[in-house]
């Protein structure tokens, strides 16, 4: 068996955490730096395929004591308002990133992590093994780095990545409303320029998250007067916020979202979650996707430790083989619909396709969300 110092997470969303308890459940040192405080909001569609749910209780996480919204239909319209209905065929739940992230970190905490709130400054590989320094000057070193720093962070421009260099034209906003929604809904509505997910959370609280193009946005005054003079214009949309009353103080806004294909292992950093590939929210399984790149990440960081004869050379190949078979597909479906969503004569053929051949739609979903995530025996 190798020796190891603990291995290092620079991050703390929802793969960092998962990654954290998995790998401490294992009885591995794990350090886990996050810049940001818990609990805290997030710019999240905050529904969750009920794929993971499996995979949690292996994990000790029983997520349906918490009581979150359970999710098994669908409503779909164009940005002119042309609606189709159809169930799930595997269902999710609702859970705020706010409650999840919490659950999580007191999960991870509990399992023996250490949990320091810094910001990674710079990473580095030299003679295998890498060093870690924060903006506090604190310096770690580490076998195993984890890369799970979200859709964008100033360690991205510090290791150099590709996609870092291109500018994205994509905005995302969220906030949380109360109003009448239906539970069992996650509604995703198309208007000019992006497409809003709206669904429950728990407490009865309405998730309300658009992705914009810049190039649209920008020709109005503000978020409001992007909402009422653009978004609005869907019917269904206009409806669902006419009817609904801002909790938050005022949305929150992420900029610069790339749906750019990224390196899975990059500098010989393991990328998870969002930080190896996004898909488009309108495939609303972003969350379980980053969930799941966690769990084949441990395990085959356990299996590196526990073994002789996997080198690091084995461990990062045999990474990125399995997320491409878990992920590629998916991304790249995500990639295909939102170009032609995008496109308004476009998503108007595409819903006569589906008001004609109805059966179509589940088969659409299916193929951006994957099957219940299971342990390897």
């Amino acid at each position: 068996m190798k020796q190891t110092n603990a291995i290092v997470i620079v991050g703390g969303g929802l793969a960092g955490l998962t990654a954290a308890i998995h790998l401490t459940k294992a009885r591995l040192d794990v350090v886990l730096i996050e810049k940001n405080e818990y609990p805290k909001h997030k710019v999240c569609g905050e529904y969750i395929s009920n794929e993971v749910i499996p995979y949690f209780n292996w994990l000790g996480i029983d997520i349906l004591k918490y009581k979150p919204t359970i999710i098994d239909k669908l409503q779909f319209s164009t940005a002119n308002g042309s609606l189709i209905n159809c169930q799930l065929p595997l269902g999710g739940f609702g859970i705020s990133r706010y409650l999840l992230d919490a659950i999580l970190y007191k999960k991870a905490i509990a399992n023996g992590c250490k949990i320091i709130q810094d910001t990674v400054e710079s990473c580095t590989f030299l003679e295998n093994e890498f060093t870690i320094t924060t903006s506090k000057n604190t310096v770690f070193k580490s076998e195993i780095v984890l890369g799970a720093f979200g859709k964008r962070a100033n360690i991205d421009v510090n290791l150099n990545r590709d996609f870092i260099q291109k500018k994205s034209n994509w905005l995302a906003v969220k906030a949380h409303y109360s109003g009448d929604f239906h539970d069992d809904l996650v509604g995703l509505h198309n208007f000019n320029g992006g497409y809003c997910g709206v669904s429950k959370v728990e407490n009865n609280s309405i998730n309300i998250c658009y992705l914009a193009d810049y190039k649209t946005f920008k020709k109005y005054k503000n978020i409001q007067d992007y909402q009422d003079k653009n978004i609005m214009l869907n019917p269904h949309l206009k409806k669902i916020f006419l009817n609904s009353t801002l909790l938050f103080e005022k949305p929150l806004t992420i900029s610069q979202i790339s749906f750019e294909k990224k390196k899975i292992v990059d500098n010989h950093i393991l990328m998870i979650g969002d930080t190896a590939g996004l898909i488009h929210p309108l495939c609303g399984n972003g969350m379980a996707m980053a969930i799941h790149s966690a769990k084949i990440a441990s395990e085959l960081i356990i299996y590196f430790y526990k073994s002789n004869t996997t080198s690091r050379s084995i461990l990062e190949k045999e990474y990125e083989k399995s997320w491409n078979t878990n992920f590629k597909k998916r991304l790249k479906m995500g990639r295909f619909l939102a170009t032609i969503l995008q496109k308004q004569k476009l998503a108007n053929v595409l819903l006569r396709i589906l008001i004609v051949f109805p059966f179509l739609l589940p088969k659409i979903i299916k193929s951006t969300h994957g099957k219940p995530i299971l342990i390897q025996k």
